[in-house]
């Protein structure tokens, strides 16, 4: 069952992203905290949120995490929609991801469509701005009443490792048909503005004020890393098939006598791959940590990386992390992304010998960690939803 209609708890005034219903389809809320995340948390100060959980972009293989992360998501289905944080109301929803195959891609369809409309109804949203992170959503898209929708394309969503056929024709459809489409990088929009003549370019915004909390003086160094040898070289984030694992081993024998900490989950599709690391006794895997933690780690790091193998994903890819990484007041070495290039304080390398290089020039770089920090504390997530607001009032009144 779904909790009964609330009544709005949020600024009376209306008008461009204030006082609206809001639809978000995005990845699963408990994950980590990402750019959707981060953006729909602030416009919840606002809006009321139904946040729809992942539609599976890629069919599930045999491996355990994927098995029990099918078992989540059935248990899931039974629960009822929940308000997980003020204005915002999570919804668990179920797909085949057989895209390709025209009978399961309708029966999608219609099942999501009225589970989205049943909990809309019980929680008394109308006319709501249809915000779509995750590209099979556009199988929903304008078939939910929405006044506006918009399609926020941050990857090249169809370079991912087993995406499922027929998601690209999905997403393709949504280009076209969404009012507004907002691209995080440089790289997307060259690619796609063909598509959708109402196409902008946002970059990520960060939690400054989160990271910055790693030079402050009472945050404290987490015991398993505060006496690590050093220089600590550090990475946070998804330990997925797009990480150069190659390259994070040269690091480790480059810096025999320093640290190379690795923190994040593990993905399935890079469970061969990160064997390589294996017997390199200066490369430390911490797993998963909570968010609230980050900056603490990041406080007992020397230097961050980003490195990332150079394909059609990461060089569309606008990495969340590089930006963390400098609010913490951290020099950045990254393989070359073009997203980084433009970052003060981020070193982009052009091979793996320029990259070790490049962590030589970081680590005697002799700028201050405030310094360093103070460079993207203009870039915050709120600035980032006043240009989308901008871009939402511009779309909406043109359609009038």
């Amino acid at each position: 069952m779904l909790v009964a209609a609330a009544e709005p708890n949020v600024n009376k005034e209306t008008g461009v992203l204030r006082g609206r219903d809001i639809l978000c389809f995005s990845h699963d809320w408990n994950g980590d905290p990402l750019s959707k995340t981060h953006l729909i948390r602030i416009l919840a100060r606002e809006n009321r949120i139904l946040w729809v959980n992942a539609i599976a972009n890629r069919m599930p293989t045999a491996a355990k995490k994927d098995m029990a992360r099918i078992f989540r998501k059935l248990a899931a289905f039974a629960e009822p929609v929940k308000e997980v944080e003020p204005n915002i109301f999570v919804l668990n929803p179920l797909a085949i991801p057989a895209y390709g195959n025209a009978a399961i891609r309708g029966f999608n369809q219609r099942f999501l469509r009225s589970h989205v409309l049943r909990a809309m109804r019980r929680l008394g949203f109308r006319r709501p701005i249809n915000m779509v992170f995750n590209p099979a959503a556009g199988l929903l898209a304008g078939k939910l009443g929405e006044n506006t929708t918009v399609y926020y394309c941050v990857d090249e969503y169809t370079a991912f490792t087993g995406v499922s056929s027929g998601l690209k024709e999905i997403e393709d459809s949504l280009f076209r048909t969404a009012d507004l489409v907002v691209v995080s990088a440089e790289k997307l929009l060259e690619s796609k503005k063909a598509l959708n003549v109402n196409m902008h370019l946002i970059r990520h915004g960060t939690d400054w004020k989160h990271f910055r909390g790693a030079i402050e003086p009472d945050t404290k160094i987490p015991a398993e890393i505060a006496d690590l040898p050093r220089p600590i070289i550090g990475f946070h984030g998804l330990l997925a098939d797009w990480v150069d694992y190659d390259l994070i081993r040269k690091t480790a024998e480059r810096y025999t006598s320093g640290s190379v900490v690795l923190i994040g989950k593990i993905a399935v599709d890079a469970e061969e791959k990160i064997k390589v690391l294996n017997g390199a006794e200066n490369i430390h895997l911490l797993g998963r940590k909570p968010y609230a933690d980050l900056p603490a780690y990041c406080k007992g790091f020397d230097v961050a990386i980003n490195p990332f193998v150079i394909n059609e994903l990461t060089l569309a890819a606008n990495p969340l992390k590089v930006r963390e990484y400098l609010a913490a007041g951290l020099m950045v070495v990254s393989t070359d992304i073009p997203e980084v290039r433009i970052l003060e304080n981020c070193l982009a390398a052009a091979d793996h010998g320029d990259f070790l290089g490049k962590i030589e020039t970081a680590l005697l770089s002799g700028r201050s960690r405030a310094e360093i920090s103070e460079s993207v504390r203009h870039e915050s997530w709120e600035a980032k939803i006043e240009e989308l607001r901008g871009l939402i009032e511009r779309t909406e009144t043109e359609k009038e």
